[in-house]
């Protein structure tokens, strides 16, 4: 019987989580979902020295808000607890002393002046990629080269040692990608690589292949980045034995800058003003041991059904016309065959445009309630929900971001105090003041609460008698009542402001620029 479809997202807790890392994260997930398996988040910190705190925390908030759902890792536990490296030590060195037995590793005592003074030996000798390999071991001081007492006296002495991967000389290692098609090193290339740090602590390379063994992990899909440390994984599964059960790797495609010219940055992301993590990032750089801070696409206003879409389509295609997917759909149509291995453009225009289809198929009452509601009580303006659902009625089919709602209309709660200039040096004219006027006379005789219909109908009652078109006041109105040129629906607007609202506008506006009509 096939085995159960297993998956893992496991980050480093060096800092915020990288946009590309929700990215990896939705991946997997994804294809966990569509075959019926399990996703595991796994907290890979063995390299204590870039350990930032918060970071852990702030991934799992991450994953909570695009909506990933995890099946077990630090938070709901599972059969394979721990799931953070740094509480599995015990398990990494019981398989590198395996190794070290059967002589597919060995310990090697190089201070950091030997090793650099062996690369640069090599650099003399113009070797192209000086490295620790099964040449210039012989020549190191390591357990290869010593006699077994000597080995044995320099590790009782407590004199730090690394314990490396006996890389073989002359042998093609072979991978088959599932993006990428066959793969395949020579392992002349791969360096021994340090399985066992000094410090106790296993290095990515061997705690990774343990772990995704032991957690019987069947798919690892990660960034292209990583490829070049396929080949020396796949070293690893065969020396222990377990290459029968090898995971199936697909390694995704790099994000781009928008110009398609490099890697998408950090820096880049911030030149370009844009976020390059899911959330608001407050906390240490790893790097400067400074304190940071980092806008987030939660706080930007992206909704994250939005993000998530657009997250998907970067390396993924349906091979379909279909562009809006919620999370059901997109597990229901996604398969890594559909994954491409070209690097792909992190176009954020792309992702505004998301956020606004994703702003457009929400209700008026939900924008109201979730978005525009809770502005305007931080803000301490008292607002019904069905006034509040008709501005998210008028708004939605203009705004990009829901904080849009209060920002792009807020003279729908304070009266202008002053007037666009340029309107109304352009469209401020007799002809548009006399239609105001009596445009606001007949509003004041309506009887009947203000209808935008009702507005409507009365303008043109107003134009048709003064023999003017509408085109002609029509700027000139919406300015008296917004104190600006552009807008929403104006009748909709007059609608919302009520009929008392609307001619206390009219008859602020005619006082104010009672001298400035042309």
């Amino acid at each position: 019987m096939d085995r159960e479809v297993r998956v893992r997202f496991a980050p480093s807790p060096t800092g915020a989580l990288h946009i590309g890392g929700v990215r990896t994260a939705l991946y997997n997930y994804l294809l966990a979902k569509k075959l019926g398996g399990k996703m595991l988040l796994r907290i890979e910190d063995t390299d204590q020295n870039r350990f930032v705190p918060g970071a852990e925390e702030y991934i799992i908030e991450s994953l909570k808000w695009v909506g990933i759902g995890i099946d077990e890792g630090i938070e709901q536990g599972g059969p394979h607890a721990p799931y953070r490296q740094s509480e599995r030590k015990d398990i990494y060195r019981e398989h590198a002393l395996r190794l070290l037995n059967e002589g597919k590793a060995y310990y090697a005592f190089d201070t950091p002046e030997e090793l650099e003074a062996m690369r640069e030996r090599l650099k003399a000798a113009k070797v192209d990629n000086p490295q620790y390999n099964s040449i210039t071991r012989l020549q190191m001081k390591n357990s290869l080269t010593l006699p077994e007492a000597e080995v044995n006296e320099r590790i009782n002495a407590g004199e730090p040692y690394v314990i490396r991967l006996k890389v073989p000389r002359k042998e093609e290692v072979r991978l088959n990608d599932l993006i990428r098609g066959w793969v395949m090193v020579h392992s002349s290339t791969i360096d021994d690589k340090v399985l066992m740090k000094s410090d106790g602590m296993p290095t990515y390379h061997l705690a990774n292949v343990v772990d995704d063994h032991l957690m019987e992990i069947t798919h690892v899909i990660r960034g292209e980045e990583w490829l070049p440390s396929a080949p020396l994984h796949v070293l690893l599964y065969r020396f222990l034995g377990w290459e029968d059960t090898m995971p199936q790797f697909a390694h995704l495609p790099l994000l781009l800058k928008p110009d398609g010219n490099g890697k998408l940055s950090k820096r880049e992301a911030d030149t370009l003003g844009f976020p390059i993590f899911p959330l608001n990032w407050n906390g240490i750089d790893h790097k400067t041991g400074e304190q940071v801070f980092s806008q987030g696409y939660r706080e930007a206003g992206y909704l994250p059904e939005a993000l998530i879409n657009f997250l998907a389509f970067l390396g993924w295609n349906p091979g379909t016309q279909q562009e809006l997917f919620t999370m059901n759909e997109l597990v229901e149509a996604f398969t890594i065959e559909k994954v491409g291995k070209a690097g792909v453009k992190f176009d954020i225009n792309k992702a505004k445009w998301y956020n606004q289809q994703y702003i457009r198929i929400k209700t008026d009452e939900e924008l109201a309630t979730n978005y525009l509601l809770p502005i305007l009580k931080e803000k301490n303006i008292d607002c019904s929900p069905e006034k509040a659902a008709k501005i998210s009625s008028i708004m939605k089919e203009r705004i990009t971001f829901p904080s849009e709602l209060w920002s792009e209309v807020t003279y729908l709660f304070d009266r202008p105090e002053s007037y666009d200039e340029t309107v109304v040096q352009a469209k401020w004219t007799s002809e548009a003041v006399r239609v105001i006027a009596d445009f606001k006379q007949a509003l004041q005789g309506l009887s009947s609460i203000l209808k935008a219909d009702t507005a409507k109908d009365t303008l043109h009652t107003v134009l048709e008698k003064q023999g003017v078109k509408i085109g002609k006041v029509m700027q000139a109105l919406r300015l008296a009542i917004t104190g600006v040129g552009a807008g929403p629906d104006l009748m909709q607007i007059m609608e919302i402001l009520g009929k008392e609202e609307t001619t206390t506008r009219l008859g602020n506006a005619l006082d104010k620029l009672q001298d400035r009509a042309k």
